[in-house]
């Protein structure tokens, strides 16, 4: 393995650890339900039609040049359907790669509004197809909503990660099989493609966070609960300095450290980009998250704002990085959030 594929493995090891969320706190700048004008702010005006430089082919000013063509979702078997929808394991075509997911289809003709599925990090040892947000894709399909929730590369039944490539540095390989994820689910007869959203968990809230800046026009709604934070460097420093130094050190002698090469970082951080993202984002963040500190929610609502972007953070006390009391209320939120955008 050359040194470029092992800085992307590098890169990929440092992200995926720590941030799942399976069944002290910064105190916000403002309140944390924001008022109606700053939450239905306009967005920028056509941020897609300039796109910024591509300093390295890892980076997600490269993802926002690529082409997304979409494809078919093959249905592998049929398991676990209920009264309310029928659950299908699929797979569906992710560039040169296949990659497989669950999909739920509510019951009746259609069409559908439809919800790609993001989820967070589990170890890819013990990961099976669909796990991560059961408890959301259950509740959405039995509200009317296709789900497609998918399990990225080198999980499950999906393709291995590509050795010798800068398909998976940082998430961004996650992220291309979220955004064809959603090109493919568009193609199915029962769903209508002009009502799409997107829903990630934790890792998967910034997998969300990139497809909305490399692709504006992709759905016309994003949902994130417990996210990592919109800046690499954040989750660097969280989950990777204290548990692999060596592995942070050789990653910064490769492309250098956040001080001396600051192009580099921000541009594998979705909040460089924030001016891009054209659709509404709710958020969902508990005060006493453990894994994902909520000032990362905070400084991520406040810079969306400041950019321009629809947004609300819905701030829950007390409650942690998976959600437990008070996550009725949340889906509640969420529903309401996406029958008004996507209705």
């Amino acid at each position: 393995m050359g040194p470029k594929a092992a800085s992307a493995l590098v890169i990929s090891a440092v992200l995926l650890a720590g941030c799942g969320g399976e069944p002290a706190a910064a105190p916000p700048s403002r309140t944390a339900e924001p008022s109606a004008s700053a939450s239905s702010a306009a967005p920028s005006p056509s941020p897609s039609e300039t796109l910024p430089a591509v300093t390295d082919k890892g980076s997600l000013p490269q993802l926002m040049r690529e082409e997304f063509p979409g494809g078919e979702v093959k249905v592998l078997r049929e398991s676990g359907s209920t009264d309310a929808y029928r659950r299908f394991e699929v797979s569906y075509p992710s560039g040169r790669l296949t990659i497989t997911g669950v999909l739920f289809r509510p019951r009746g003709a259609g069409p559908f509004p439809g919800v790609v599925f993001a989820h967070g990090h589990i170890d890819t040892d013990i990961y099976v197809t669909g796990q991560g947000l059961r408890r959301e894709q259950d509740r959405l399909a039995r509200e009317g909503y296709v789900v497609l929730h998918t399990d990225y590369r080198g999980h499950a039944g999906s393709s291995p990660i590509p050795e010798g490539t800068e398909e998976d540095e940082s998430r961004l390989g996650y992220t291309r099989d979220t955004i064809n994820a959603v090109q493919a689910m568009k193609r199915l007869p029962y769903v209508d493609p002009d009502r799409t959203a997107l829903l990630g968990r934790s890792m998967g809230g910034a997998v969300v966070m990139n497809a909305l800046v490399a692709r504006p026009d992709l759905v016309r709604a994003g949902v994130t609960y417990a996210s990592v934070s919109s800046d690499i460097v954040d989750n660097i420093n969280r989950w990777a300095v204290p548990s692999r130094p060596e592995e942070v050190a050789r990653l910064y002698r490769q492309h250098g450290d956040p001080e001396t090469e600051p192009e580099f970082w921000e541009g594998l951080s979705a909040r460089t980009y924030f001016d891009r993202i054209e659709v509404p984002l709710q958020m969902h963040h508990g005060t006493n998250d453990e894994s994902c500190p909520i000032r990362w929610a905070y400084t991520t609502r406040d810079l969306l704002e400041t950019a321009g972007v629809r947004q609300r953070l819905w701030v829950y006390q007390g409650e942690q990085h998976a959600f437990g009391p008070q996550w009725d209320l949340s889906i509640r939120r969420v529903v309401d959030f996406l029958d008004r955008h996507l209705g």
